[in-house]
């Protein structure tokens, strides 16, 4: 299983040569310029947590070029579609959707939610993603919520990519907090550092979270890790 990271919260997790695209956001972050190239990325599937700009930016691109499955919350899939994206999947809240690679249910985000030209982008939305390896959990963007100690009921979680950058979502100290209540070792880093209210200390971060025997991960933009 690899994780490639393209800055912000743009994560290609591939499970078995299934490619999953996260919240593509690429060619409006000044932090990914020169080191990613959305013409070249391939997906099988894309899965969007909400519709803000910063996570939807280039998802009717790649979908449209590459035919990827989107899956996302029904607004969000609505607003895609007059885009011209063709292959749109709505879930919600609660739901589970059972694929090759395993299952994925679609968990609580405490977060806003609207599209790109301000219309109603319906609740946003993470993902938990169970499979033979190991269990994913994207959340997206989100604060610390207590729904999060229900990931733990649901089975293990084997890493959690969560948001670290305070302001618009939970800090490192909250996420740290939420790897405790997922119950999960290794945190990966997502929404830090891309604009100027969400830069943060990262030695710190990563000291907090080995203080409290956790693992936090920040991942170069357009480079891989093997999870």
């Amino acid at each position: 299983m690899k994780l490639a990271y393209f800055g912000h919260s743009c994560f290609l997790l591939e499970i078995k040569g299934t490619k999953i695209l996260f919240d593509p956001f690429i060619s409006g972050n000044e932090l990914a310029k020169g080191k990613v190239d959305i013409h070249t990325i391939e997906a099988d599937f894309i899965f969007i947590s909400h519709g803000h700009g910063d996570h939807i930016a280039d998802a009717p691109a790649i979908a449209n070029r590459t035919g990827a499955k989107v899956i996302a919350a029904y607004e969000v899939c609505s607003w895609l579609e007059v885009q011209g994206v063709k292959n749109c999947h709505p879930v919600n809240h609660g739901g589970r959707l059972t694929f090759d690679f395993g299952s994925v249910k679609f968990t609580n985000a405490i977060h806003s939610s609207s599209m790109p030209d301000g219309t109603y982008g319906g609740n946003p939305i993470g993902f938990y993603i169970e499979t033979t390896e190991k269990n994913i959990y994207y959340s997206g963007d989100t604060a610390l919520t207590y729904d999060m100690k229900l990931l733990a009921d649901y089975g293990k979680v084997d890493v959690a990519l969560l948001p670290v950058g305070d302001n618009f979502t939970m800090g490192y100290e909250d996420a740290c907090i939420a790897a405790h209540f997922v119950n999960t070792q290794h945190v990966i880093a997502l929404h830090y550092d891309t604009f100027g209210y969400i830069v943060i200390d990262k030695v710190a971060a990563k000291a907090h979270f080995e203080q409290q025997g956790k693992t936090l991960s920040f991942v170069e933009i357009g480079n891989s890790i093997q999870l």
